[in-house]
């Protein structure tokens, strides 16, 4: 296994760091302006094939991209992963040709954001409890139930949702769908008021007798849960590079900090040191397990294990990361327009979505014992 990046990759990955710094805002609304320019790149749609519009690149350059984007700006960042890793990819490996040509190319280019509608308020990290119905009509279905915690609520244009045609057969009765954002019925809520990742819409995502076409489902029906697993492992890569780029972002920040402490002529003492230097080593760890993970991905191969390491080390790291390097930086790190202090706050949704940390460990293990 290579341990260094080819040249093409170190290549993009420059690339990324100059859009990052360069064009990326830090501001406190919705970063629409942020996506534009994104999408001008071509980042919108980095993995899709050129055939449906995308850039066609591998996955461990796009984790470079979400990692890089993060590191400045982490709610930009997580749109963009859950607009390409849940909100694009089930159209590109389940959805009919139809469907792709009506979706895809727009997606892939900026022109729409997509969306992820899985989770309810009893089927978080237990999907296959969820409540929300789709009950089979003349010519497609109707649809009633609440999604919560939606990445890009009320902002997306298309989103692909999840409902039970007869809850008393589980998993086998989940079907995706695909639907519209001005689909009468689908009535998006306020958004959350969130502890961090405040540029980014959460909201509640009501369905009130929703009318689907039958062209709008994803699949065939009862397959909606496959869909959904199939697309966790890359989605659990994407949010490893958002931990990734949120831990580098304060490490880098405290020892550029410190640096200029000690130019100020305060000494950097060995206690302090010693706490950048396990940081540090835990961080180039972290990007092997995100790296490796992507790489086991772009192979083809089942990354499950991989993919659940990389999201638990890298969020955790996070976590840690700001929490240490608010320590490290003393009072000063406390100001609530802080650049650690947002860091800390952004940091700990990552260690819950897409499968809370708790459920990496399951994961992990399972694939341990089997």
């Amino acid at each position: 296994m290579a341990f260094t990046l080819t040249e093409e990759q170190l290549k993009k990955q420059q690339e990324f760091q100059h859009f990052a710094d360069a064009e990326i805002d830090k501001g406190d609304h919705f970063p629409q302006e942020n996506l534009n320019i994104a999408a001008k790149h071509g980042y919108m749609g980095y993995p899709i094939p050129a055939e449906w519009g995308g850039q066609g690149q591998d996955f461990l350059s796009y984790i470079l991209l979400i990692e890089e984007i993060s590191r400045v700006c982490s709610s930009t960042g997580a749109i963009i992963a859950v607009h390409t890793s849940v909100g694009s990819f089930p159209l590109l490996y389940f959805g009919t040709d139809e469907q792709k040509k009506r979706y895809l190319p727009a997606l892939a280019c900026g022109k729409m954001l997509g969306a992820f509608a899985l989770t309810e308020a009893d089927a978080g990290s237990d999907a296959a409890a969820l409540s929300t119905t789709a009950t089979p009509v003349d010519g497609g279905y109707r649809l009633n139930g609440c999604k919560i915690f939606i990445t890009s609520g009320g902002q997306a244009d298309l989103y692909t949702v999840f409902a039970t045609l007869d809850k008393a057969k589980g998993v086998n009765s989940i079907t995706a769908f695909l639907i519209e954002k001005d689909t009468p019925g689908l009535i998006p809520g306020k958004p959350e008021k969130k502890m961090g990742l405040n540029r980014s819409n959460t909201t509640e995502l009501m369905l009130e007798d929703l009318f689907v076409p039958v062209s709008n489902r994803l699949g065939e029906e009862g397959e909606g849960f496959k869909i959904a697993m199939s697309l966790l492992d890359g989605g659990r890569i994407g949010i490893a590079a958002q931990g990734l780029g949120m831990a580098r972002a304060a490490i880098e920040y405290t020892v550029n900090y410190l640096k200029a402490e000690a130019r100020a002529g305060k000494k950097v003492d060995q206690g302090v040191s010693f706490s950048l230097a396990d940081l540090a080593t835990r961080l180039e760890a972290a990007r092997l397990l995100v790296y490796r993970a992507a790489e086991v991905k772009e192979s083809g191969a089942r990354c499950s294990k991989e993919a659940s390491m990389a999201k638990m080390y890298a969020t955790d790291l996070a976590m840690e990361a700001a929490t240490k390097c608010i320590d490290l930086c003393g009072l000063t790190a406390m100001r609530d327009d802080h650049p650690l202090t947002r860091y800390f706050r952004d940091a700990k949704a990552p260690q819950i979505y897409e499968g809370s940390n708790q459920i990496q460990r399951i994961v992990i293990a399972r694939q341990l014992l089997k």
